[in-house]
């Protein structure tokens, strides 16, 4: 890990590329997107937060289950990215959000957060778990989808990051593995306690 990417550098490829990383095409991002939406459940739900939407390719597939959408993203080019690829869902709308910071809505169902943990240091990762925790409702779901591998440009430590996230919120979790491959993992995590007041 000797060179990680910034805000400038997510926005600088967006700027060079619609899709950088294939995650409309790759097949495995295909996989990843449908334990993803498993995670979720078959049915439509009310309230969904997506954190670092990217191009909006997850977006778009979630914005069919949701009866609302909230997709933020942490640079303006992949803020008009996701605009773009839920453009067709009226409920759905694309955000600009730095983590750690607050999302549009007090309360959501469901949150969803993928490929975005080891990019971000462990105190700020800290801080969006505890925002993150105190933002579900109860009987919500929090969707935690990222590599077990490492890459040259992230921050922390691909192995564990979902523990080590879960941890933070200060909460108890039940935790299921939806999907599991040699480079990526999907999980979801329901509370089993009541959330500290704030």
């Amino acid at each position: 890990m000797t060179s990680p990417i910034d805000l400038a550098g997510f926005a600088a490829k967006f700027a060079g590329d619609d899709d950088p990383w294939r995650t409309f095409t790759a097949r495995d991002e295909a996989v990843k997107r449908a334990a993803i939406l498993h995670a979720i459940g078959h049915r439509p739900v009310g309230r969904v937060l997506e954190l670092a939407s990217g191009n909006g390719s997850n977006s778009a597939a979630i914005a069919r289950m949701a009866l609302r959408l909230d997709a933020t993203e942490g640079t303006r080019e992949g803020v008009d990215l996701t605009a773009r690829a839920v453009a067709a869902w009226p409920r759905a709308c694309a955000s600009l959000l730095v983590l750690p910071g607050r999302p549009p809505r007090l309360v959501y169902d469901v949150i969803v957060i993928a490929e975005i943990l080891y990019y971000l240091s462990a105190r700020d990762m800290a801080r969006v778990a505890r925002e993150m925790a105190a933002r579900l409702t109860p009987g919500g779901t929090i969707v935690l989808a990222h590599h077990r591998i490492d890459f040259y440009d992230f921050v922390q430590h691909a192995a564990g990051i979902h523990a080590r996230f879960l941890a933070e919120t200060g909460r108890r979790w039940t935790v299921r593995t939806v999907r599991r491959t040699r480079r990526w993992v999907v999980t979801a995590a329901r509370p089993d306690d009541v959330p500290r007041s704030r």
